[in-house]
């Protein structure tokens, strides 16, 4: 009986999927003219489609003249709004091009669904008032966005707190530090609120609130080593950053030398935003394989969605001293049946020094055999040549990390894993390098 349902299931499923793409090769067909059409327009200079109109409840306007000068055009199938139906995330790949230099591509990002950028306005205008539509631009006066006028003299913890992941428990230094990187305003560098533009300070409140992704990697930069992608500029609710490579889960099935070598890195990070000389303890949120990209060249594992990022200042813990600030927190392992679980608490994230969240995050969800993605089973670093398997150093070592058996285990196998997986990997070079 069991078999027959799941059989029918099956058949049913298949006939599903060939209603869908009988319907897009009509819908083709029908709609050939309009296709050649969206396929010749520009869109992203058109301001409609950047949402330009609805600034300053929008990201940004840094890039602006780039967008609207035609300096970026979406790439082939993007072109088409046929295809928006799946793309859930509304993420786009475009062609950037400066006069007289090549073109490179970029990640163009919309921060939310269609369905999630329609209740930010609705969200505003209930707040003003207490109705799901408004005038938007009237809304956002009568909104804490704008109490925060030119006579605030600094962004304060009292003022923000909560309002999303980034902010959950900020300091005055880690809001000192977002203003005065603040990339949507000509005149950054100055961490005094007042200093920026009514326009400029509703749009960093709105991304604060909203999806702080780009704060994230304006605030701990690329090019100072952090391990995200590299922020280029926004024009209304339309992002551009770095493209940096493929996701990671095409690796999964890559040599065993490769995966080693991006499990190394993968736990570099991990201990580079937990311990770093300036005391920001970066937890990530929402570990996937989708949300790291490895770079074609240099082979380097970048974060490419920071939207869930929470900052603990390791310097404020210590000077206020909560209960229990130095007892050592270990995070409990989740064994649940969905893919990419995460069990935390942000209040303790936020009240101790010492937490190994991040390192039982990219254990328990990319390397160990407790990983789940897509229907595979395994995590990246599955089957090991057989002498490694033969041997048990690994599979201990990512169990321990993952769910750790004895107290405070995680922290030492994690450090022991990153020690390990460097052996690994200079082992994989000098053998390759002996056989040139």
């Amino acid at each position: 009986m069991l078999r027959l349902v799941s059989l029918k299931l099956g058949r049913l499923y298949r006939y599903v999927k060939l209603a869908v793409l009988g319907s897009l090769a009509a819908a083709l067909v029908l709609n050939t003219h309009s296709l050649l059409a969206s396929l010749q327009r520009n869109e992203l200079a058109e301001r409609r489609f950047l949402q330009l109109n609805k600034c300053p409840a929008c990201w940004g306007t840094s890039w602006c003249r780039k967008f609207l000068n035609g300096q970026l055009r979406l790439e082939s199938w993007g072109r088409l709004r046929l295809f928006d139906f799946f793309n859930v995330k509304n993420v786009y790949f475009a062609r950037y091009g400066e006069p007289r230099e090549g073109s490179r591509r970029v990640v163009l990002k919309r921060l939310g669904s269609a369905q999630e950028l329609a209740d930010i306005d609705a969200k505003i205008c209930r707040r003003a008032t207490g109705r799901g539509r408004c005038d938007l631009l009237q809304a956002l006066h009568a909104t804490e966005f704008a109490s925060l006028n030119g006579d605030v003299r600094l962004l304060t913890p009292d003022a923000v707190e909560g309002w999303s992941d980034l902010v959950h428990c900020p300091s005055q230094r880690l809001l000192d530090r977002l203003v005065r990187r603040y990339a949507e305003t000509k005149d950054s560098g100055s961490f005094l609120l007042r200093n920026l533009k009514d326009s400029e300070r509703m749009q960093l409140l709105i991304t604060l609130a909203f999806n702080p992704e780009p704060l994230v990697l304006q605030s701990f930069p690329s090019d100072e080593g952090w391990p995200f992608a590299k922020y280029l500029g926004a024009c209304g609710r339309m992002v551009a950053v770095n493209y940096v490579g493929e996701e990671l889960w095409s690796y999964f099935n890559a040599p065993w030398e490769k995966r080693v070598d991006l499990a190394w890195q993968l736990m570099e990070i991990a201990e580079q935003l937990t311990n770093n000389d300036f005391e920001f303890a970066l937890y990530l949120l929402d570990v996937s394989f989708d949300n790291f990209a490895v770079g074609p060249r240099d082979g380097k594992v970048i974060i490419v969605d920071a939207e869930n990022v929470l900052v603990a200042d390791k310097r404020l813990i210590r000077q206020n001293k909560p209960e229990n600030w130095d007892v050592w927190y270990e995070s409990k392992f989740d064994d649940c049946d969905k893919e990419a679980c995460l069990s935390f608490s942000k209040e303790i994230l936020c009240t101790r020094v010492t937490v190994d969240h991040n390192y039982y995050a990219i254990c328990q969800n990319l390397l160990s055999r407790h990983a789940t993605w897509r229907g595979t089973s395994g995590g990246l670093l599955h089957d090991p040549p057989a002498d490694i398997a033969k041997d048990g150093r690994l599979e201990a070592l990512l169990d321990e990390c993952a769910n750790p058996k004895k107290r405070y285990g995680r922290f030492q196998a994690a450090k022991e894993l990153r020690e390990y997986l460097a052996q690994l990997s200079n082992n994989v070079r000098h053998k390759f390098t002996g056989n040139l």
